[in-house]
């Protein structure tokens, strides 16, 4: 069989940065909750696999930096210090510079050597100036070096009822390749002392295709009798102590220490009896003993409840296993129901589908012109399979924006102590979800956004105090569906923003007149405006006036809006509107003249006939609220005289309603977004064009840009607008 190991490298990086993902969330989480020994477990494991996963490629850089951190990770786990603000600071800048290592492979460039070194030199000095502990400081899980007598305050839930040590040795398959023989060592360990019973676990070898001779695919359980120390029977593997994970139980050991080695195992075992004997909590033999007990008993009765019956083993040790075994079968039912695809040819089916939509529409068209019954409803069976088709298809790409929501801890947490500012991130709706490809897009714009209301927005501990404010401030994110859309707002408890003070620089600036009448919005909009800058002082972060308008340019060619609420001395809020894809959506289309204009139907309202008596106003009265409206036929300068009557469609984006005036409906269609080009990208009120049915092109409406062109022209008639004669 041949392994492509570029694609196999390519998966490497892909889980690697996941697994430093993982350890990032686990360290910011360790800052303001309680750390467990599962979270202790789950960190030292993802650094461990990255450093088996590197060596396999031979990436030796990784490989000797991640030990370091492994090496500490081991010596937390074990109960040799406790974790600390300055160790999680320590691992957090650890995990960076492993992201660092990581993407020096791929772009060739060399990492900086006097960071590494720094780095490695103050973990080495933390271990050693740790202080020792007896006991570790994970869930009260006590692992003394010395055998733990028996005495006869232990009760039975309390310890195991063996009298040897317990051995768990899985070696990381490339160790064959360093020269080392796992067998000699178990040899070796006879001279200590007696080995009861090994049990070997070969669950990890693979499928006789794929089999390596070269390398070790078995573990071992034993139960070993010494009265050697814990030291001295480590020291038998010390040399693979780095290529192998290690598990040293002493005799009559705590049932929580079975139970935590329970938890670590990755075996894909499913009946309690494996994990028990795999743990070395009972032996084959009692096994076999509860199995025939059973077997006379009744299958009702579960193994588990007998080997309890029978004394031995306790009621939690047998629970832990269980709950083992349900982890065990959820991790196998996520990963038969998920497949990795690669971008580009999820990319490729949704241009195929999207053609396929054309081809349908044109299939129906000319059903109906051909007049022939039966076929119209072939091609209309077949159009409704081709939109089961496309949703499919486009759920594909869906992603949750939470995938880009999870990188604001870190930032949050690192710019707070920079800014000397007390901060807590809140995130919610992270399960909102958006096509992928504007997922890549948004992180940075949303990434300016948190920074600045840290910035500006978030007070300093000493005013935030003086305004009766708790000295701790908070960055919001939320995301939820509004319409056919996709919201996003980033909102602060900060100091707000001051319209006189913006409004002031605005005109000294030239940017607005000083006799201009703007309403609250359109002042703090200005701050969107190239250039622009209110800060005292420029810093590392903000002041230069770059990047607000960055972040529209961005959200507008994502066809989004930008809208900005503030309330001074309250808080800010940033509120980003996006439509969920770039690709296929639904459409209603209309005409002007002998043009065609699609419109999303999911910011379409309802429809009206225009009033007659509307023909000098831009506004009008729907039903008791103010609708402004604007003319396609105008805008666009289509020419030939308007009908006798006109239709208005009354469209919403991210809670505003307008109206768009029309010669014709034409009804719902389904719609293949292509991009205008170069030439025609700069065109207002145009989001990109179609191609219908018939071959002809039409062009796809900007709501967001039509909305906020009617609110703005009717701004002057609001007033009025409720006292208007013309109704609707």
């Amino acid at each position: 069989m041949t392994i492509d190991m570029s694609q196999a490298l390519t998966t490497f990086f892909d889980e690697s940065r996941e697994l430093l993902t993982e350890m990032e969330r686990i360290l910011l989480c360790a800052e303001h909750e309680d750390f467990n020994s599962d979270q202790m477990n789950a960190l030292f494991r993802c650094a461990h696999t990255i450093k088996g996963s590197a060596g396999m490629f031979g990436l030796e850089a990784i490989v000797r930096f991640t030990h370091e951190v492994e090496t500490v990770l081991d010596r937390l786990r074990h109960g040799d210090f406790s974790l600390s603000p300055e160790l999680i600071g320590l691992l957090l800048e650890s995990r960076d510079h492993m992201a660092n290592l990581l993407d020096s492979v791929t772009s060739g460039e060399a990492v900086d050597a006097p960071t590494e070194s720094s780095i490695i030199l103050r973990m080495q000095a933390f271990g050693n100036n740790g202080s020792v502990q007896q006991e570790a400081k994970i869930s009260g899980l006590a692992i003394s070096s010395e055998p733990e007598p028996s005495t006869s305050q232990a009760t039975e839930e309390d310890t195991s009822d063996h009298h040897y040590w317990h051995i768990s040795l899985r070696f990381e398959t490339e160790i064959l390749r360093y020269g080392f023989d796992p067998l000699s060592m178990i040899n070796f360990l006879k001279t200590l002392g007696d080995i009861v019973h090994i049990e070997t676990v070969s669950s990890g070898v693979p499928e006789f295709p794929a089999l390596d001779p070269e390398q070790c695919f078995l573990g071992f359980e034993i139960s070993f009798e010494s009265n050697a120390t814990k030291s001295e029977i480590a020291n038998v593997f010390e040399f693979v102590s780095s290529m192998a994970r290690i598990a040293i139980l002493p005799p009559h050991s705590k049932t929580s220490e079975f139970i935590a080695l329970i938890e670590s195992l990755e075996e894909d075992k499913t009946k309690i009896g494996e994990l028990l004997v795999a743990c070395g909590t009972i032996t084959p033999e009692e096994l076999s003993q509860a199995l025939s007990q059973q077997s006379a008993l009744g299958e009702s009765r579960k193994v588990g409840e007998v080997l309890v019956a029978q004394r031995v083993v306790s009621p939690v040790v047998v629970d832990a296993a269980l709950t083992k075994q349900k982890k065990l079968d959820e991790a196998r039912a996520n990963q038969a129901k998920s497949v990795k695809v690669p971008a580009d040819r999820l990319d490729a089916l949704i241009d195929q589908v999207g053609e396929l939509v054309i081809a349908g529409a044109a299939t129906q068209i000319h059903a109906r012109r051909a007049r022939n019954r039966e076929l119209q409803e072939v091609a209309s069976n077949l159009l409704r399979l081709v939109e089961d088709v496309r949703d499919t298809a486009l759920r594909l790409r869906m992603t949750p924006i939470g995938e880009v929501f999870s990188r604001f801890p870190r930032v949050v947490r690192d710019v707070a102590k920079e800014l000397g500012k007390d901060i807590e991130l809140k995130i919610s709706g992270a399960e909102a979800e958006l096509d992928k490809s504007m997922i890549e897009k948004i992180g940075d714009p949303l990434m300016h956004l948190v920074r600045n209301s840290m910035d500006h927005g978030i007070e300093s501990p000493e005013l935030r105090a003086a305004a009766g404010k708790p000295a701790r401030g908070t960055v919001s994110l939320n995301a939820y569906h509004e319409s056919g859309s996709i919201v996003i707002e980033v909102a602060d408890d900060g100091g707000g923003l001051n319209a006189e003070r913006i409004l002031s620089k605005a005109v000294e600036k030239g940017l607005v007149s000083a006799d201009a009448n703007l309403t609250p919005a359109d002042i703090y909009r200005l701050i969107l405006e190239p250039g622009f800058s209110t800060a005292e002082q420029i810093t590392n972060l903000s002041g230069r006036g770059v990047g607000m308008d960055v972040v529209r340019s961005s959200v507008e060619a994502l066809r989004g809006t930008l809208d900005i609420d503030s309330s001074l001395g309250a808080g800010t809020t940033i509120r980003i509107c996006l439509p969920l894809t770039l690709a296929i959506i639904d459409g209603f289309q209309v005409g002007v003249g002998s043009s065609t204009f699609i419109l999303p139907l999911d910011s379409v309202v309802e429809c009206i006939e225009l009033p007659t008596d509307a023909d000098l106003t831009d506004y009008l009265n729907l039903r008791g609220e103010v609708l402004p409206f604007l003319r396609l036929r105008r805008r666009f300068t289509v020419e030939g005289n308007a009908p006798s009557r006109q239709n208005i469609v009354v469209v919403r984006f991210s809670g505003r309603k307008a109206g768009i005036v029309v010669d014709r409906l034409f009804g719902e269609c389904q719609t293949v977004i292509k991009p205008l080009g170069q030439l025609f990208a700069g065109i207002s009120g145009i989001s990109g064009s179609t191609i219908l049915g018939t071959g002809e092109v039409a062009l796809i409406l900007d709501v967001a840009q039509l909305v906020h062109g009617a609110v703005v022209s009717a701004v002057p008639h609001a007033a009025a607008a409720t006292t208007s004669p013309v109704q609707a």
